[in-house]
C-alpha cells in the first residue's frame, strides 16, 4: 500500500491526474466497458447513499414527496418545448427497435427489423417533459395545487468527454418538479431549493458555496431562470454543484396543463425543477482531499472510527478485542460508525494506508502497552496529526473530535476560496490571473456578445450574478459599456 500512495501524483504536479487516480484507488468508482459509463463501487456507493438519505430528508421537510416517473420519453414529447429540446438534442440516447434476433451465420445477434418502433424513445436526459404530460391528468383545479414531487434515479447524456463523477454518459441524481398556482409560488419554491442545497453543501459536505442566478445564455433550457451554487475546487476551478430552475408557465403551455383558478377562470400552471446529482462526490474529493487521498467529513464518512489492534501474539489480541468491544457500542450509541479491524492478513502499516487514502476520519491504535496504561493513540485525517490519550471516556472524546473536524475541514475550504476570489476591473490583467484559478468578480454589461467573448479568449464563463453581493454600476472591463452589476467569472468543470 505504502507502494500504491507514492504513486497518487502529488497535487501541484498534476492535479486532473491526481483527482482521476485518487477515485480509483480509493475505491470510490472505475470505469466502465460501456462507454462514457462508471461503476460506482461499495464504498464510493455509501457516500453517495449518505448523501441521499440526508438530502432527502431535507426536501420532505418542506413538503416534497418522492415518485418515479418513465426512463422512456417519447421522442414527439421532447419537441413541444423549443428550447429544451435545442438544448438536449446533442445529448440524447434514441431507443428505435425492440427485439434482437440471431443473425444468418448464427455467431451473434442483430436488430430484428421488424421490431422497429413506430415512435421512437429517449432515453431520459431529465423529466420534464414525461413529468408534464403525467401532471396533466393531475391538476385540474387550483385546490390540486401545489404538485411537490421528487424522484431519485438515473438519466443518460451522450458526453463525448468523461470523467469519473464529474461528467458521464449515465449518472445518478435527483430530480425535483413542482407544480403551482401562482407564479410567486414557483418563484419562492425554486429559491427554497437552492437554499437546502446550499445548506446541505456547507452542513455536511462543508463545501463553501456562492449562490447565484445564471446568465441567460447559461441557465437551463426551458428555463426562466436558473439558481446556482458554485463551488471553488482546489485547482481555482469552478464547478456547479446544484441548480434550481424556475420555469414560467413554458411547459404547462407546452402539455396543456391547465387548472380553474379561485376565480373559476383556466389558467396555466407555474413549475420549478431543481436537481443535484453524483457530481456531488467530485465536489467532496476536490474540495478537501490531498495527497495522501480521501480527506471526509465526518458527517459523510461511511466510516467515522476505524479501531486497529497492535499485537504480538493471539493472547493480546484477546485481550485487546475485549477492551475494544465496549469501545465500540459506546462509539455507536452515540451515532457514530465505527469499525474494528482485527483481520489477520494485513499488516497494520498496510492497514493504516489504507484508511488514510480513504478519508476515514479518526483512527484509534491501540496495543499491550496501551491496555497497560489505559490509553489510545488517536490519529485525526484531516491534520494527520496524532496525539495520546486516556482511554477513559473515549467516546466523548471522539465525539467531540468529529463535531472540531467538519468544521475545521469547512474553515480550510472557506480561508481558500475566500483568498482566492478577486475584484477586477482590467481585462488585460484578469486574462492573465485567471489562468491560475479563482472566482473574478467584474463588472458585466450583461450582453451575449461580451460574455462570448470572455468564454473564447480565456475558457472562462460567467457563473452567476451572486447573491449576498452588494451591487454597485460600473464598466465592463471588455467592451467599456455601463455595467449594472458584478458576475463571478471563472473556468470550470
Amino acid at each position: 500500500m505504502a507502494k500504491e500512495l507514492k504513486e497518487l501524483t502529488k497535487r501541484s504536479v498534476n492535479y486532473s491526474e491526481w483527482y482521476n487516480q485518487l477515485v480509483v484507488k480509493a475505491d470510490l468508482a472505475e470505469q466502465s466497458d460501456v462507454r462514457g459509463c462508471m461503476v460506482i463501487k461499495p464504498y464510493g456507493y455509501a457516500i453517495w447513499e449518505k448523501m441521499q438519505r440526508i438530502l432527502d430528508d431535507m426536501f420532505k421537510a418542506t413538503g416534497v414527496q418522492n415518485a418515479y416517473f418513465p426512463l422512456l420519453i417519447p421522442k414527439s414529447f421532447l419537441s413541444r418545448e423549443a428550447e429544451h429540446v435545442e438544448g438536449f438534442a446533442k445529448e440524447c440516447a434514441v431507443v428505435t427497435h425492440y427485439r434482437l434476433k440471431t443473425n444468418e451465420t448464427h455467431d451473434g445477434v442483430v436488430v430484428d427489423p421488424a421490431a422497429k418502433l413506430e415512435e421512437e424513445l429517449i432515453i431520459r436526459p431529465t423529466s420534464e417533459t414525461i413529468i408534464w404530460n403525467t401532471y396533466k391528468n393531475w391538476i385540474k383545479s387550483y385546490r390540486d395545487l401545489p404538485i411537490l414531487c421528487n424522484q431519485w434515479c438515473n438519466v443518460m447524456r451522450w458526453e463525448m468527454r468523461t470523467r469519473l463523477f464529474l461528467r458521464t454518459s449515465e449518472f445518478l441524481w435527483q430530480e425535483g418538479h413542482t407544480a403551482h398556482a401562482t407564479r410567486e409560488e414557483a418563484e419562492e419554491r425554486a429559491k427554497m431549493m437552492l437554499k437546502v442545497y446550499a445548506e446541505f453543501a456547507e452542513k455536511y459536505m462543508a463545501v463553501p458555496v456562492v449562490q447565484g442566478v445564471k446568465s441567460e445564455t447559461e441557465r437551463f433550457a426551458g428555463a426562466l431562470d436558473t439558481y446556482t451554487i458554485e463551488a471553488m475546487m482546489q485547482d481555482g476551478k469552478a464547478l456547479q454543484s446544484g441548480t434550481s430552475h424556475f420555469l414560467g408557465q413554458n411547459f404547462g403551455k407546452a402539455f396543456e396543463v391547465q387548472f380553474l383558478n379561485k376565480d373559476n377562470k383556466p389558467e396555466y400552471a407555474w413549475a420549478t425543477s431543481w436537481g443535484v446529482s453524483t457530481r456531488l462526490m467530485g465536489a467532496l474529493i476536490m474540495t478537501h482531499s490531498d495527497d495522501n487521498g480521501l480527506v471526509l467529513p465526518p458527517l459523510l464518512a461511511p466510516i467515522q472510527v476505524v479501531i486497529i489492534p497492535i499485537y504480538k501474539n493471539e493472547e493480546q489480541l484477546q485481550q485487546i478485542d475485549e477492551h475494544v468491544k465496549p469501545i465500540q457500542d459506546k462509539l455507536r450509541a452515540l451515532g457514530i460508525s465505527v469499525k474494528y479491524d482485527n483481520a489477520d492478513n494485513k499488516r497494520p502499516g498496510f492497514k493504516f494506508a489504507d484508511y488514510e487514502l480513504k478519508g476515514v476520519p479518526v483512527r484509534l491504535v491501540i496495543g499491550a502497552r496501551d491496555l497497560e496504561n489505559g490509553t489510545v493513540e488517536v490519529m485525526r485525517r484531516d491534520t494527520l496529526e496524532k496525539e495520546t490519550v486516556q482511554l477513559e471516556g473515549i467516546e466523548a472524546y471522539v465525539k467531540q473530535l468529529l463535531d472540531d473536524m467538519q468544521q475545521n475541514i469547512y474553515q480550510k475550504a472557506v480561508s481558500f476560496r475566500d483568498a482566492h476570489i478577486y475584484e477586477c476591473e482590467d481585462y488585460e490583467e484578469f486574462k492573465q490571473k485567471v489562468k491560475d484559478g479563482g472566482f473574478f468578480l467584474c463588472h458585466w454589461d450583461g450582453t451575449e456578445e461580451t460574455e462570448a467573448r470572455i468564454k473564447e479568449e480565456t475558457q472562462a464563463t460567467i457563473r452567476c450574478v451572486p447573491f449576498g453581493v452588494e451591487q454597485t454600476p460600473g464598466t465592463d472591463m471588455v467592451s467599456g459599456k455601463p455595467a449594472k452589476y458584478r458576475v463571478i467569472i471563472a473556468r470550470a468543470y
